[in-house]
């Protein structure tokens, strides 16, 4: 069954956090972690990453933290989930990767399965972070 992983639910709760308290306010790991009971260090890692990605930006110093790199309304549940996961698929023979499966020659099932993570994905683009505030 699909399932999103922990970092992608932590960065979603993360970058919603950012979009909350986005009024001239960097926001901290620690902060983040602190308010929704989760590991620092993972928060820490995501928002690096959302950073690198340009969903987010650091500000270094005493005052330092993060912030969105954009408004909440121009960025997607998908720019986040795809900043985090390398590959979010149903299956593992959707990630272009042939030699993932034995039965992909003869498989009835993986055309079908491509349709409807095409259409997960879709939802995940039309869904923003402003949406879920």
């Amino acid at each position: 069954m699909l399932k999103l992983s922990k970092r992608t639910e932590y960065a979603f709760m993360a970058a919603r956090y950012l979009a909350l308290n986005n009024s001239g306010h960097y926001s901290t790991a620690k902060e983040i972690a602190e308010n929704y009971d989760i590991s620092h260090q993972l928060v820490a890692k995501i928002l690096q990453i959302l950073a690198r990605n340009k969903i987010a930006v650091s500000y270094q110093g005493v005052k330092g933290g993060y912030t969105l790199n954009k408004m909440a309304d121009e960025i997607s549940l998908y720019d986040i989930l795809s900043a985090i996961e390398d590959k979010h698929t149903l299956t593992k023979c959707m990630n272009d990767d042939e030699e993932s499966c034995a039965h992909l020659d003869g498989c009835k099932i993986r055309d079908p399965l491509v349709e409807i993570q095409n259409k997960i994905d879709n939802l995940f683009q039309q869904t923003t972070l402003k949406q879920i505030l």
